[in-house]
């Protein structure tokens, strides 16, 4: 039901792996980042790069869950 709203919406498959490939990225960018900083706020942005870890699956599964209905 949630997946037809999105794709009556408008949103596909492809776009939702670019976005999963994008948060890759950007997980891996902050992480880096956050090896830069220093030691008082380097907890902080370790946590933001692993909360934006957790996005990728989410993006993957549903794009996937897309692509079954466009098939």
């Amino acid at each position: 039901m949630l997946v037809k709203a999105l794709h009556a919406a408008g949103l596909r498959s492809t776009y939702l792996q670019a976005a999963s490939l994008g948060s890759i990225a950007l997980c891996l960018g902050l992480w880096v980042r956050a090896k830069t900083v220093d030691q008082d706020h380097r907890d902080n942005a370790e946590r933001r790069a692993l909360f934006v870890g957790l996005w990728p699956p989410m993006f993957w599964l549903i794009g996937d869950s897309l692509q079954e209905l466009e098939d």
